[in-house]
């Protein structure tokens, strides 16, 4: 019945949350540019040789990022000597970063060999680094074994580097390159060029603007449609949300405006990462959300008998917690590629050694687990550990935390706490009256016969006692007193009425034995003293 009330309530957060979660990554996902691979396989794992297409297009692609373009025109088969090699050579960089990069590295595309890759059905000495696509199809990128007064290198072949002015004016950003200076279009961190850098704030206080102003849209839409239920923890969770789902939207707004900058394959996948990275976040960060609005509406909803439940759910909900956390932890290191199998693997190794740091942790976590199966006592219980007497103030992971009655905080570990004697005087359903009377020695047996019958008149007369469990008795004959036992049990389990309750009745046991004429006695002794001249002067 539950489900079947809030089914399309729940229905509707999941579908804003798949759609928060799926649209960016669907728009970030646009087609990427294929690269022709070398034809040697495995050939990363081969040695290169200093005058093979690999070593040349390294440090091609090295003196590009260096700024260095005068220096990499001399890997380009210039048509003529006036030809501006360093122009070209800024042009073919940005053009390879656009349409030939590799998972990698640009040069890992070229063969390592010497004479080339010589398996690719082309004349001996040319190779092919990859194509760009144009209106009639892919045109080959080409590169030339060319030899130097340094010795034989390869260059990029003569037909390419006529092609390299067509295939710029055919990038989207060209009027971006020829605008900035220089070093803000070399590559940084992570292959994002330094400009891209500096735009990225902005996009990211545009995305976050958005993002927040989505994400009270959103809640407003969601609670305007619950506003029709009565249960109010559906409100709660849409109020909680909102900062996940500020990131979520905000996410998927950066990454429509990231696109548009035109990032290189190698960038787009480390932005893509990131961003995928973020959406978990927000999705984990959303299920610690999630688990406090549960934890109050299941503290709600347990009925005062079921104690057990009720102090279960603070300690399932930091565990379930710690659970999550962890799961978070590794999901998102694994989504930004980090090696997490390897990591656990490490861990697995030292686990010994952290086992061995950490026995009294996993003492007090599994005292912490034994303290909410067993119930000893719950949040708000006056108890008694051993001589600790004070009000259970929180039960956490490792310890907990009394508050003594003198306001001091008292902490003591879960796994010593297991094995302590734990008076909890909370779980007493009646308060013992437990008092003796001590009568003066002149009083009469008549008299202690009726203050014994009236006195049992007078609890009987009591409401508040239980009727079944009374005792009024003459104990016996004390040093200075007669003593009357009364006993008897007040059927509540508040302190504070209790206390007012016994005041009262203490009043009244006054009250009868002040009306029969008798008196309380004061704890005195005789002493009798024998004179010794007294007794010497008798003996004579």
């Amino acid at each position: 019945m539950f489900l079947k009330k809030h089914l399309w309530a729940i229905v509707s957060a999941v579908s804003v949350a798949l759609v928060c979660w799926g649209f960016p990554l669907c728009a970030w996902a646009q087609p990427k540019p294929a690269a022709t691979a070398s034809a040697d396989a495995g050939a990363a794992e081969v040695e290169t040789a200093p005058d093979s297409p690999r070593a040349s297009v390294g440090q091609f692609v090295e003196l590009c990022r260096a700024g260095a373009y005068q220096e990499a025109a001399r890997y380009l088969d210039l048509p003529s000597p006036n030809t501006d090699g360093a122009a070209v050579a800024r042009k073919l960089k940005s053009v390879l970063d656009r349409h030939v990069w590799s998972e990698s590295d640009l040069a890992l595309l070229a063969s390592p060999y010497s004479s080339g890759n010589v398996s690719d059905k082309l004349p001996a000495g040319v190779d092919e680094l990859g194509t760009i696509p144009g209106p009639k199809g892919n045109e080959p990128v080409r590169l030339v074994r060319r030899a130097q007064a340094s010795g034989t290198i390869w260059v990029f072949s003569r037909s390419t580097v006529e092609r390299v002015d067509i295939w710029y004016a055919r990038l989207s950003e060209r009027w971006l390159f020829d605008a900035l200076p220089e070093p803000l279009l070399r590559p940084g961190p992570a292959d994002i060029l330094y400009w891209q850098y500096l735009a990225m704030p902005l996009l990211i206080a545009i995305a976050w603007t958005i993002g927040r102003l989505f994400s009270f849209l959103t809640r407003k839409v969601i609670a305007k449609a619950v506003a029709r239920t009565a249960s109010k923890w559906d409100d709660e969770l849409i109020e909680k949300i909102g900062p996940p789902l500020t990131l979520a939207w905000g996410l998927g707004v950066f990454a429509l405006l990231v696109g548009r900058l035109g990032l290189y394959e190698p960038a787009r996948d480390s932005v893509s990462k990131v961003i995928r990275a973020g959406f978990l976040v927000a999705l984990f960060w959303s299920g610690l959300r999630a688990i406090d609005v549960s934890k109050s509406y299941l503290l709600e909803a347990a009925s005062p008998g079921r104690a057990s439940a009720r102090g279960l759910v603070p300690l399932g909900s930091q565990v379930v917690k710690l659970l999550l956390f962890a799961a978070a932890a590794v999901t998102t290191l694994s989504e930004l590629g980090y090696p997490v199998a390897s990591l656990l693997a490490g861990l697995g190794i030292g686990g010994v050694a952290l086992a061995l740091a950490a026995q009294k942790t996993v003492e007090n976590l599994f005292g912490s687990v034994s303290i909410g199966v067993d119930q000893p006592f719950r949040i708000g219980d006056l108890v008694r550990v051993e001589d600790v007497l004070g009000v259970v103030e929180t039960i956490g992971l490792r310890s907990t935390r009394i508050r003594t009655l003198d306001r001091t905080l008292v902490t003591i570990p879960n796994g010593k706490l297991a094995d302590m004697r734990i008076e909890s005087l909370a779980a007493r359903d009646r308060f013992r009256l437990h008092a003796i009377l001590g009568l003066e020695y002149g009083t009469s047996a008549a008299m202690l016969r009726n203050i014994v019958n009236d006195i049992e008149v007078a609890l009987r007369e009591e409401k508040t006692l239980f009727a079944e469990s009374m005792m009024v008795v003459v104990k016996g004959f004390g040093p200075s007193s007669i003593d009357v036992e009364v006993m008897a049990w007040f059927e509540t389990g508040d302190v504070d009425k209790f206390v007012k309750l016994r005041q009262e009745l203490l009043l009244r046991l006054m009250e009868v034995v002040e009306q029969n004429g008798a008196a309380f006695a004061f704890p005195t002794q005789t002493v009798h003293i024998k004179s010794e001249a007294k007794a010497l002067s008798a003996a004579v």
